[in-house]
């Protein structure tokens, strides 16, 4: 019979198998429920990042169409919006028209409300201009453009150009329009580049300061028409400004016989006597008389103190109508020179 001590050697190792299939039951099972859990995480963290995801998503999609809407009635900012004032008149809409739409003869000038030279031009023919506005015989186009800023620095050509433009859009162009010119500051000080002066000076015009027209001008609506006018002067390489032609012939031209403002008025009404459907004519109405030699003495004397009130601190700038627009002039102080032919001198 064999000894006892052999059976108990087998039982001992079944019990020992037995406890090793145990144990991997154990860890096979502990492993199992350690992956379940993984997925489980795994899907969790999916689900949390596809909310976040979805809702990063739908905040852009809010924050877009409020940036569409902002651009459609909201300020203009750069590369914003182009709104041309209304009744913009020409070429891309870029002319602000004053006088009557019917007139025999057209006045074009590009001007900037920083520019002394352009404020010399306005105080030597700005009665002139008016006068024959007046009569039905002259209409003016107007182009606003920001030659200063890009010479000198600033912002004051924009903001004076839009502001201007937003007193078109209230019907009050012209006197806005001359008054920037009555008030323009030195050269080298940009005080029309704070809107807090210009709406200081709308307020010198009837019916001008309104909630509309400060909105407009702190906006900036007309900012991107403005700089299309810039961009328009830059392709018609035009000498400076201001530039002014009379139905297209550059005023300033002939510098041995410039077009004083007695000639320009002399030459616009005798277009309205011979111009074929224009001025008082075309509405069948007759021509407008000669002026007697008394008042013709008179409108001589009246250009002549203008003329000369050019070379006084008043006109900003000793640029008589003999000189072309685009000539060198003294700076604000008194030494050295600009040129508003694009380019500046000792800058």
């Amino acid at each position: 019979m064999p000894p006892c001590f052999v059976w108990r050697n087998v039982s001992d190792m079944n019990d020992g198998a037995n406890r090793d299939t145990t144990k991997r039951s154990a860890r096979e099972r502990l492993q199992a429920e350690r992956e379940r859990q993984k997925a489980k995480d795994k899907r969790r963290r999916t689900l949390v990042v596809s909310a976040a995801v979805v809702g990063v998503l739908g905040l852009a999609a809010v924050v877009g169409l409020i940036a569409a809407n902002t651009g459609k009635g909201g300020p203009s900012a750069k590369g914003g919006p182009l709104v041309a004032p209304s009744g913009a008149t020409g070429k891309d809409a870029l002319a602000i028209q004053t006088g009557k739409a019917e007139a025999p003869s057209t006045l074009t000038v590009w001007e900037d409300f920083r520019c002394p030279a352009c404020k010399a031009f306005e105080t030597n023919y700005r009665d002139t201009v008016h006068e024959l506005e007046a009569k039905g015989l002259l209409k003016v186009e107007y182009h606003l453009v920001t030659l200063i800023d890009g010479n000198m620095g600033g912002s004051g050509s924009l903001k004076s150009a839009n502001a201007a433009a937003c007193a078109q859009d209230a019907a009050t162009f012209a006197p806005y329009h001359d008054l920037l010119f009555e008030n323009q500051p030195e050269e080298t000080n940009d005080a029309y580049g704070k809107n807090a002066k210009l709406l200081e000076l709308a307020a010198k015009v009837d019916g001008l300061d309104t909630p509309d027209f400060r909105k407009c001008v702190e906006d900036g609506t007309h900012d991107s028409w403005v700089k299309k006018s810039q961009d328009a002067f830059r392709t018609g390489k035009f000498r400076g400004t201001p530039t002014v032609l009379l139905d297209g012939k550059d005023i300033f031209a002939d510098q041995a016989n410039p077009l004083t403002p007695q000639k320009l008025k002399e030459k616009v009404e005798a277009a309205g006597k011979g111009g074929a459907g224009g001025g008082a004519k075309a509405s069948g109405a007759p021509a407008s008389p000669q002026p007697s030699s008394s008042a013709s003495a008179s409108a001589s004397a009246s250009a002549s103190a203008s003329a000369s009130r050019s070379g006084s601190p008043a006109a900003g700038r000793s640029a008589a109508p003999s000189r072309p627009a685009s000539a060198t002039r003294p700076s604000a102080s008194g030494q050295g020179a600009a040129d508003h032919s694009g380019m500046p001198v000792n800058h």
